[in-house]
């Protein structure tokens, strides 16, 4: 009995990633070999880049939080350990939109916590 190959599969798995790999500079769009490789590591910056934007937005807030307090003459870590202290359950995100588009309302915050 011949060898069968199932070419429609492979073929649809082969124009799937070079499908991925359209944009790539050089070989790497149109090469099976060097677009396969070339997709996996892209996946795998992708997968980490989804975890560092995480920090990366977190650490902004902070930022953003720590120059609205300072303007109030406090320091984040004193204003978030009283914001803890009074049970106000703000997350960071939302202080660092106040701090930012509502000065108004994030001093009040911040006065209610002295």
């Amino acid at each position: 009995m011949p060898r069968s190959v199932n070419a429609v599969a492979s073929r649809a798995r082969r124009k799937k990633v070079l499908k991925q790999a359209k944009g790539f500079f050089g070989r790497r769009k149109n090469v099976w070999t060097v677009a396969k490789n070339a997709v996996e590591k892209a996946m795998q910056y992708a997968y980490r880049g989804r975890k560092e934007k995480k920090r990366n937005f977190r650490s902004l807030w902070i930022t953003r939080i720590n120059a609205g307090t300072r303007e109030h003459g406090m320091s984040y870590s004193q204003f978030m350990g009283a914001l803890k202290k009074n049970n106000i359950e703000l997350n960071r995100k939302v202080l660092a939109d106040l701090a930012m588009n509502h000065p108004e309302a994030f001093k009040a915050v911040v006065d209610q916590v002295k």
